[in-house]
């Protein structure tokens, strides 16, 4: 599988911000996309570096970071962005995606 953009992602994040946990999951085989796209993805980035900031400024520091790839190469991304204390609060866990309703999808 190929991993590219994945990693991409991480390395740009790892390099961004401080860290406290990211995980990166390519979400594409879930979307009606050809086997193997690197195209949706959802990134669950633990900061206390978010600590006072309202979602929306969350997000907005991460599109900036990976503006090139949302402009480029990235069709959607989903961004779970929590301090130390929301993931605690949370149960150390994001909410699962919900399967695309795209074009062509077949159902399951």
């Amino acid at each position: 599988m190929n991993l590219i953009k994945e990693k991409l992602i991480e390395q740009k994040l790892v390099n961004s911000i401080k860290l406290s946990g990211l995980e990166v999951i390519n979400e594409s085989h879930m979307h009606n996309v050809p086997k193997g796209s690197e195209s949706h993805f959802k990134v669950v980035i633990i900061s206390d570096d978010f600590e006072g900031e309202r979602l929306i400024r969350r997000h907005q520091r991460i599109n900036k970071i990976l503006a090139n790839e949302l402009e480029n190469k990235i069709h959607a991304l989903a961004l779970h962005t929590l301090t130390s204390k929301e993931w605690m609060e949370k149960g150390g866990s994001a909410m699962p995606s919900p399967q695309c309703l795209g074009a062509g999808k077949e159902k399951l």
